[in-house]
């Protein structure tokens, strides 16, 4: 088996987490939840085994499970990656005083795609925050926090077919004297290499705009990017593809030479 064949294999297989948090002693409520997936994502939900604290179920043929953890997330996790959640500006603030969280596990598939597996995980993660007091959602894998009312805003854009990219890879935005450069941190679960542009003469949020577009593309058309290539959004822009090691991020990345 190849490099290549044993990362595609343990990512199919790999299970997918995800954190709402809560004030309080708050939790989310099961069949609130089950009576959610039905009802507003129009799921069948069937095979309802457990009770509030700890239950499995499955989705559509897909297997998840529920755990009601009754304290917090390390502060320090929070405060790691905080800093640099722009979605989520006062992220540290408002979790400090959270006191309890739900683990969300997608389970280990070979028959079901990682991108369906990430729809899944996305709706189960809007039904607990449409039907409890939870103030947003931890994805330590991502390094993502993002808030109740943007997630959930994000997640219907999976009622029109769209894709809720920024749930799923974070998207780090650096500026130097040299320019702006972005890169992605997520993309390895769907079995692709991470993208960097380094140094770009583009404003900040044109390059966030730009990438997010080549990440919407490449995980909906499940697209591998190939060193030596080019890439474009119409006949006459043609991007080179360059493979090297990475500046923000360790290994071989994607290079957009903009």
């Amino acid at each position: 088996m190849t490099e290549k064949d044993f990362s595609i294999e343990q990512s199919e297989s790999s299970i997918l987490l995800s954190m709402p948090m809560f004030n309080g002693v708050d939790s989310y409520n099961l069949q609130a939840v089950i009576d959610d997936l039905k009802s507003y994502w129009k799921l069948d939900v069937s095979d309802v085994n457990g009770d509030a604290k700890t239950a499995t179920m499955s989705i559509d043929g897909v297997l998840v499970a529920l755990a009601s953890m009754p304290a917090p997330i390390p502060a320090k996790d929070i405060e790691d990656i905080a800093p640099h959640n722009y979605l989520w500006k006062n992220a540290e603030e408002d979790c400090r005083n959270h006191q309890s969280h739900a683990i969300v596990t997608v389970l280990s598939s070979k028959n079901v795609a990682i991108l369906e597996r990430y729809k899944m995980l996305t709706k189960l993660n809007a039904s607990i925050l449409r039907t409890s007091g939870a103030i947003g959602i931890y994805q330590g894998t991502q390094t993502l926090l993002l808030p109740k009312d943007l997630y959930l805003d994000f997640a219907n854009f999976l009622l029109e077919e769209e894709l809720p990219i920024q749930l799923w890879v974070y998207i780090g935005l650096i500026g130097s004297q040299d320019g702006s450069s972005v890169y992605t941190f997520g993309l390895k679960d769907f079995q692709k290499r991470e993208i960097e542009v380094l140094d770009s003469k583009l404003e900040k949020m044109d390059l966030y705009d730009f990438l997010l577009s080549i990440v919407n593309y490449v995980v909906a058309q499940d697209v591998v990017l190939q060193d030596g290539e080019t890439i474009g959004f119409s006949a006459e822009q043609k991007i080179a593809i360059r493979v090297s090691e990475g500046r923000f991020l360790e290994g071989n990345t994607i290079k957009l030479e903009l």
